[in-house]
């Protein structure tokens, strides 16, 4: 897999900056269908105006699931995703805010011959770079084959 990262190639305070996306109208809508949770902070402008964000606001699971498809996994010899620790929302995220994603990796550890967890901290920020989620993420992620450059 040539141009993957592998197990070896993560080091301690590594940084990794996604790009943009902005939550639109049609994500809260598609997500409150998929998932069922029509809950009025979310779906209702009138009941949200009398809330304590005074708009709706994209459900928490939304930015979280958005920003796993910021992620740059498909560069990574990922084998399986490992689990979200210490996951905070610390601020809303409003109809059209842009979240990105930024990960610093904190801890590595191999876990036998195939390869090794990579523990992230991952902090999704909005446009005006205010933290809205953070969380520490943990992937197993494939060693390099022998001979594979």
């Amino acid at each position: 897999m040539a141009g993957m990262r592998h197990f070896e190639d993560f080091h301690v305070g590594d940084k990794i900056a996604t790009r943009g996306r902005t939550i639109t109208e049609a994500d809260v809508v598609m997500f409150a269908a998929f998932t069922g949770d029509w809950h009025p902070l979310h779906t209702d402008i009138e009941y949200a105006r009398q809330g304590p964000f005074q708009e709706r606001i994209a459900h928490g699971f939304l930015v979280l699931s958005v920003a796993s498809g910021l992620l740059p996994l498909s560069e990574m010899a990922i084998i399986a995703f490992y689990g979200i620790d210490k996951l905070r929302f610390v601020a809303p995220v409003k109809l059209l805010d842009t979240i990105r994603v930024e990960m610093e990796v904190m801890d590595k550890r191999e876990r036998d011959e195939r390869g090794g967890v990579i523990t992230f901290r991952q902090t999704i920020r909005n446009q005006r770079g205010e933290d809205v989620a953070v969380g520490t993420m943990r992937s197993f992620i494939a060693k390099r084959e022998q001979g594979e450059a």
